[in-house]
């Protein structure tokens, strides 16, 4: 194993087990599920999620779709004809429990001293004196007026509750098809939960393809503007592909389903495994030179001997600072870290014995690199400026660099958390459309329910739901609240007269609220109620409708729910969609917390091992701790959200950051032990190992470039940011750590430590590669 021979060996059977491997993973993505649900991302056991299913159980599922219609006046002849045969059609579906529009919606009215109970809209009115009749019943009844019915008439909807495990995708394409079959000259619209989530799974699928493809095709001209000749690009391109299909393949294959965030497993891929195959491409690039007579078995021998050692150790810090995603409390994030690990670990060990293997089977190609380039390349100029500005300036690069680290830091404060589905989507997009026209018209696309439990009938506890009502009204963010207070106020205005001390008022007595819901039993049908009260009057709903997605508004109406509520025992639990996605905010950030700190104590103790000073841990760390601030710093700035996506970044940031540290110091080491003082060898470093650094760095900043490309607003700023912050390890590595390098000058990196000398012993290998073996 050490020497390598074993790949020239069993070279066919190293390549054919790796395809087949590959291959066996790649036929289980065919199996793979995609779940837009983000309920699901927080743990089943969590308290949003245990009372929102429990309140399910009791008053029905609250998954609803939104049909929207909009024109002049929804109450002409033609425009309710139209809604009336969509929402007739729409109760004959499969997957719908019921729906809910101005043709069932119930108008409590009194006539003759007595109480009616009747639909909003029983005959269709065709003359314009029974239309006004009609605008003025709606704007009179509160169940109806801004819930169903827009304020100014110029919109409608219909309301279909979905049963319990129905899919989206197939209910939505269902109710597209039903307004296609009824086409008139108002506008519809399709909103709802359900509906978002539909979308989100229809564009998962389409973009995982797209951004593969994007990202593969980036990854092909890159790889050519390195290497120049076919079997460059193509060796690294398979073992990116084979490590592909191995991590996809693996996610159905544990039982996992696959989410938003999987959308960057394939690029991160892309990104970080190609590291590996490029390293080993470029160094048969530096052995395949003009008058070079050595065999292709003894190059992949060499290849192999020369490059394990630093390639697993940049790979186990990569997984490693990957796998600080298990400490996420957001399930997604863990099954990205098990799978992206495993799949950055399978490329790992691909680059370092198929890349040989193959080369060995293929043989020996022409040289593509010159003995006397003529000149120096752009690169190469720009780190002999770092290398002189670093040796003259160390002191004042570290201090701009902290106060640069401060006045960034400062924009953490004004970082905002975002795990709302509707922002996922840009502006224009259908679904923030029709989000934005129920958020503004018809309360909200949220809910928070409240469940009340006693004698539902007592006046004490129906006073206690009215002023839930009537105090949750007041915040901003709250476009709707529904109950049963609410029947009971409307009742009241049915069988008293305006002025009446008991219009629109609930009754201080039980006898009559008793009498009230049996008045209404007696005209109307008992199941309207049933999502509000339950038939036994012990347990009530009290359905906050939220109009504003964001944390902020979720967590001012969760703490004005929990004020309200106080030390009331009728009030046993809060529940709904709002809860779990206030909760699942909870998580991202504390989630991002907890892998950050962990991944920094990781490489602290990764690198204070590999170097044996708990000083190198400390240098290492301080660039990353520094590129997470101004990170961060920069997001808050910006206005750039934490959510699901962004979430991950710290990380991933460190996992692969932490690896040009590693390069840097272990070849300015190599440096000082040979004999250089501490400048010359800033510059030697800077301008060997700092080439390979940069072309490192450029090559996961074209991998990640093709998440711009997404439709998903996370995913897209995900892309962008992971640039950024590549770009901010890699000046750490080849500005700031030369400059702590200079200042400090540890002894881990210097010719003697403690009193006691290093021997360093040099000796080359038949290849005349250079090894350093550390004997203390």
């Amino acid at each position: 194993m050490r020497t390598g021979s074993f790949l020239v060996r069993y070279r066919w059977w190293i390549v054919t087990i790796s395809i087949l491997i590959s291959g066996f993973f790649g036929l289980q993505i065919f199996r793979a599920e995609i779940n837009p649900d983000m309920e699901s991302y927080v743990y089943e056991k969590m308290a949003s999620r245990i009372n929102t299913n429990l309140i399910e159980e009791i008053f029905g599922a609250d998954e609803m779709v939104l049909v929207l219609f909009e024109s002049d006046d929804i109450l002409q002849k033609e425009t309710l004809t139209r809604i009336k045969k969509v929402n007739k059609q729409l109760k004959k579906l499969d997957g719908i429990d019921e729906t809910m529009s101005i043709f069932d919606a119930k108008n409590i009215k009194g006539e003759d001293g007595a109480m009616l109970v009747d639909a909003t809209v029983r005959r269709i009115p065709k003359t314009e004196e029974k239309r006004e009749i009609l605008r003025g019943e709606i704007r009179e009844n509160k169940i109806v007026y801004e819930v169903l019915v827009s304020e100014d008439f110029t919109m409608t909807s219909i309301i279909a509750t979905i049963e319990p495990g129905i899919i989206d995708d197939d209910i939505v394409l269902a109710i597209e098809e039903v307004l296609a079959e009824n086409p008139g000259p108002e506008k519809t619209y399709i909103g709802g939960l359900p509906y978002i989530k539909a979308y989100v799974a229809k564009e998962m699928a389409r973009e995982f393809k797209l951004l593969m493809i994007i990202g593969l095709a980036i990854m092909l001209v890159m790889l050519y503007i390195f290497f120049r000749e076919i079997r460059g690009v193509l060796l690294p391109f398979v073992v990116v592909i084979l490590s592909i299909l191995f991590a996809m393949g693996l996610i159905p294959l544990i039982g996992w389903q696959m989410s938003i965030i999987t959308l960057l497993l394939p690029i991160m891929l892309i990104a970080i495994a190609n590291d590996y195959g490029i390293h080993m491409m470029a160094r048969y690039q530096e052995y395949n030179t003009p008058g070079n007579k050595l065999s292709i078995t003894s190059m992949a021998t060499g290849i192999y001997t020369s490059l394990r050692s630093p390639i697993l150790l940049t790979g186990i810090t990569t997984i490693a600072g990957i796998l600080c995603l298990l400490s996420h409390k957001m399930l997604p994030a863990k099954q990205l870290a098990v799978v992206a690990a495993a799949g950055i670990g399978f490329a790992l060990i691909l680059s370092l014995i198929f890349i040989p293997a193959a080369l060995s089977i293929i043989g020996k190609s022409k040289s593509v690199t010159s003995e006397n380039p003529s000149k120096k390349r752009p690169v190469d100029r720009l780190l002999q400026f770092f290398g002189r500005f670093v040796s003259r300036y160390p002191k004042r690069i570290v201090l701009i660099a902290a106060l640069f680290a401060l006045v960034s830091g400062l924009g953490t404060f004004m970082l905002k958390v975002d795990t709302n589905l509707e922002n996922f989507f840009p502006e224009k997009h259908p679904v923030r459309i029709s989000s934005k026209i129920i958020n503004e018209t018809f309360g909200g696309s949220q809910n928070i329910s409240i469940l009340v439990e006693g004698d539902i009938l007592d006046p004490a506890v129906l006073h206690k739901i009215d002023n839930y009502e009537s105090e949750l009204k007041k915040n901003p963010a709250v476009g709707n609240v529904m109950s049963i207070a609410s029947v009971i106020r409307e009742i009241g205005k049915a069988l008293n007269d305006p002025g009446d001390p008991m219009y629109d008022r609930i009754p201080d007595e039980r006898n009559a609220i008793a009498q009230y819901m049996e008045l209404y039993m007696m005209s109307g049908d008992p199941e309207d109620l049933e999502r509000l009260v339950d038939f036994d009057f012990q347990r009530a709903q009290v359905m906050v409708r939220i109009n504003d997605g964001s944390n902020v508004a979720l967590k001012s109406v969760l703490a004005d729910i929990e004020t309200l509520a106080g030390d009331d025992e009728n009030t046993t639990r809060i529940g709904g969609y709002g809860l779990v996605a206030a909760d699942l905010a909870d998580l991202v950030v504390n989630g991002q917390v907890l892998s950050l700190v962990i991944a920094l104590i990781v490489v602290f103790l990764l690198l204070s091992l590999l170097f044996r000073s708990f000083s190198a841990g400390l240098i290492g760390s301080v660039p990353l701790s520094m590129a997470m601030i101004i990170l961060f710093g920069w997001m808050g700035y910006m206005g750039i959200k934490l959510d699901i996506a962004t979430a991950l970044l710290s990380s991933i940031m460190i996992g692969v950051g932490v690896d040009y540290t590693i390069h840097f110091l272990w070849r300015y080491r190599s440096e000082r032990v040979g004999g250089l003082e501490p400048v010359k060898a800033i510059m030697k470093t800077l301008t060997t190992t700092g080439r390979g650094i940069t072309f490192n760095a450029l090559s996961v900043i074209f991998g990640f470039s093709a998440l711009p490309f997404s439709v998903f607003s996370p995913i897209r700023y995900f892309g962008f940011l992971v640039m950024v912050s590549i770009i901010t390890c890699l000046i750490g590595a080849l500005v700031i750590i030369p400059a702590l390098v200079l200042i400090f000058k540890p002894a881990f990196l210097e010719k003697e430590k403690g009193g006691s000398r290093i021997n360093w012993r040099i000796r080359p290998n038949k290849l005349n590669i250079t090894h350093i073996n550390q004997q203390i």
